[in-house]
């Protein structure tokens, strides 16, 4: 059993040492996550196909090949420990666009993307942490060859522009996801999903959608929610009134 230390050294070790190697290290930590991104200008981002200015891959990067099939928009952030692949392996044939994210979007930590033909996310796409997205899964169908050796077939993935997706959601070979959608935490989804729509669930099931001049629908005939303009909701949170000056309380 180890020994503790004695209240003379419990005593430096909870002060000022304590502060300057707590210090030293939260420093140094800093640095290794500054100085590891991948950024413009970096030999590791001159490897990919594009990679736009003003956006990052967070240190540490979890998975990353298939670079030169990457194409990055500008302003875009990657969190740490993300996983960015295209093809099967390093050295494997590669598509001339395999991955493609665009601008201003967020992938949260720890989030994975393997692409094998195509996953496109648009512009404004923003992905909670874990989330996970592929275009291609292990086959089955033969009972004599271990599933994980079994190649499946390829379907495009599509994220649309402004789309939300959120903590841990899985994103399965062949979605489509339309412009503005939300998907919900932990929700799988496969499939086409309309622009403008809510899904979530296991499988995922469209449980909110727009629809013009009425608003945005629930499942129920009378469950419908007004449509709220984002400056309407940037004014009520900083002034309390709406941005027509009027009070949210009427």
């Amino acid at each position: 059993m180890p020994q503790l230390p004695s209240p003379l050294a419990r005593r430096l070790l909870d002060g000022p040492v304590r502060r300057v190697v707590a210090d030293a290290l939260h420093s140094t930590r800093r640095l290794v996550e500054w100085y590891g991104a991948i950024a413009p200008g970096t030999r590791a981002a001159a490897r990919f196909g594009a990679f736009g200015p003003g956006s990052c891959i967070a240190f540490p990067v979890a998975t990353l090949f298939g670079a030169a099939a990457i194409h990055l928009g500008r302003d875009t952030l990657v969190g740490r420990s993300c996983t960015l692949t295209v093809g099967y392996g390093i050295g494997s044939p590669l598509p001339e666009r395999g991955l493609v994210i665009g601008d201003r979007c967020v992938i949260g930590a720890r989030s994975t993307i393997t692409a094998h033909d195509s996953v496109t996310l648009g512009d404004d796409v923003w992905f909670g942490q874990g989330v996970f997205v592929s275009d291609a899964s292990h086959g089955y169908q033969d009972p004599d060859v271990p599933v994980g050796l079994q190649v499946g077939t390829h379907q495009p993935v599509v994220v649309g522009d402004g789309s939300w997706v959120g903590h841990h959601a899985i994103l399965l070979p062949g979605t489509r996801l339309g412009r503005n959608v939300v998907v919900a935490a932990g929700a799988v989804v496969r499939g086409e999903v309309p622009d403008h729509s809510v899904v979530a669930g296991v499988p995922a099931r469209v449980v909110r959608r727009l629809e013009p001049r009425v608003g945005w629908v629930g499942r129920e005939p009378d469950d419908v929610r007004e449509v709220r303009r984002h400056a309407d909701v940037v004014a009520y949170l900083t002034t309390g009134h709406g941005a027509d000056g009027a009070s949210s309380t009427g």
